[in-house]
């Protein structure tokens, strides 16, 4: 994620304490007292605890923790349908913790959508008039509405089932009903509290296809509350992990899996199968010996190459652009031949990807050659770096403890 997009959610200190002696808890809460002991002394819970994140306008951010984190009730507050206890929600810049409640209306009805778990649908009403309901209650008429309604439901591919009611569509559907009407108000924000948790697998998995779709081609502002660890990987631009109303770290999905910030967050993603989720960029040796074409001629790369102890560097011209590997007994041949350039050894049918390009995806590309994989920036194709064979197949074969005791244990009962 870019630091320099425009910061859409900003949330300061955020608080949230349940139960009535909140004042002395906040005062315990500053004084350092765990959320066990705090509640042991008012009988009041900590919700919240000094939570401080920014979310980036078009990104899809996810909230994840088990249950009892605290993320549904943060998500809450980003809208104030819970009122925080102390703390700061900004929204576009400004703080909607110090709105009135018909200024805190108005947020709700045209800056920010909520999709639910439990779709919320009114049975009597037909999925025309339900997709609708949010604009009817902002007091539009009723042509432009069903107009509105009609483009929010052709969006999430439900054409044909206006006029149906609710408990004629199946669960999958229901969800898109409840996506519709979230996306008829055309909201900045869309909140999403484990809004597909509730339906099977499969129909779970091509409703977070749609939303993948629907973000490619809307940009709109994501914040996604869910349990499921492949769930929040699959959609999030970045995921924010919580325990016990504390946030335990944000990252990208390959920044959490390759530096857990907490012992807990590494126990949270330890059966993650990290093949689909790091990328070169991660695994890149980003400052490669290379050999500069026009510049270093056969016998001034064997000499990088018995520096380095290496038999295969990178090739690139005065701009870095990537243009191939030379090998070492090519280099050898080429300087018994006193070739004034490695030109003729250069080998070019080689793998190249970008940064962002998958251990998984990158697998089939070594079967083919026993070259690395060149590094190289999309556009200018510059080489960023090298990624060894050895380094994929150490990614993609890697065992976590657990899954070698689980082998040895299996091994021994067989």
């Amino acid at each position: 994620m870019k630091e320099e997009r425009p910061v859409k959610i900003k949330v300061e200190d955020l608080i949230l304490i349940f139960g009535k002696q909140k004042e002395q808890a906040l005062k315990l809460l500053g004084e350092g007292k765990t959320k066990k002991e705090i509640l042991a002394t008012t009988n009041c819970t900590v919700g919240i605890n000094r939570a401080n994140f920014e979310i980036y306008e078009g990104e899809f951010f996810v909230i994840m923790g088990l249950s009892g984190s605290g993320k549904s009730t943060l998500l809450r507050c980003l809208n104030r349908l819970i009122e925080p206890t102390s703390g700061n929600v900004f929204v576009n810049g400004t703080d909607i913790t110090r709105k009135n409640h018909k200024q805190l209306l108005d947020v709700r009805r045209s800056e920010m959508s909520m999709v639910f778990q439990k779709f919320g649908l009114l049975p009597h009403r037909s999925i025309l008039d339900n997709v609708a309901f949010g604009l009817e209650l902002r007091g539009e008429d009723k042509e432009d509405r069903e107009k509105r309604a009609q483009q929010a439901i052709d969006t999430v591919g439900l054409r044909g089932f206006e006029q149906q009611l609710p408990a004629q569509l199946s669960g999958g559907m229901q969800q898109r009903v409840g996506l519709a009407r979230a996306l008829t108000n055309n909201p900045e924000v869309m909140l999403m509290d484990e809004a597909f948790s509730a339906l099977d697998p499969l129909i779970k998995t091509e409703m977070q296809d749609e939303m993948i779709g629907l973000q490619n081609k809307l940009k709109k502002t994501v914040v996604f509350v869910t349990h499921d660890l492949d769930e929040a990987i699959k959609l999030g631009d970045r995921i924010m992990i919580m325990k016990d109303g504390i946030i335990e770290q944000i990252g990208t999905a390959e920044e959490i899996l390759t530096n857990p910030a907490t012992e807990y967050v590494e126990a949270f993603v330890e059966k993650v199968d990290r093949k689909t989720i790091i990328t070169a960029g991660s695994l890149m040796h980003n400052k490669p010996t290379m050999v500069r074409f026009g510049k270093d001629g056969p016998e001034g790369t064997l000499r990088k190459m018995r520096t380095t102890g290496l038999d295969v560097l990178p090739v690139v011209n005065d701009d870095q652009v990537f243009l191939g590997f030379v090998w070492v007994n090519d280099a050898v041949i080429s300087a018994k031949r006193k070739d004034p350039t490695v030109e003729s050894v250069i080998k070019r049918d080689v793998p190249t990807v970008g940064t962002e390009v998958t251990v998984e995806e990158m697998l089939p590309l070594i079967t083919a050659t026993r070259s690395p994989i060149a590094v190289t920036d999309k556009d200018s194709g510059v080489l960023l770096g090298i990624v060894s064979q050895n380094s994929v197949v150490i990614e993609a074969t890697r065992f976590n403890e657990q899954e070698i005791t689980e082998l040895k244990e299996n091994a021994n009962h067989n």
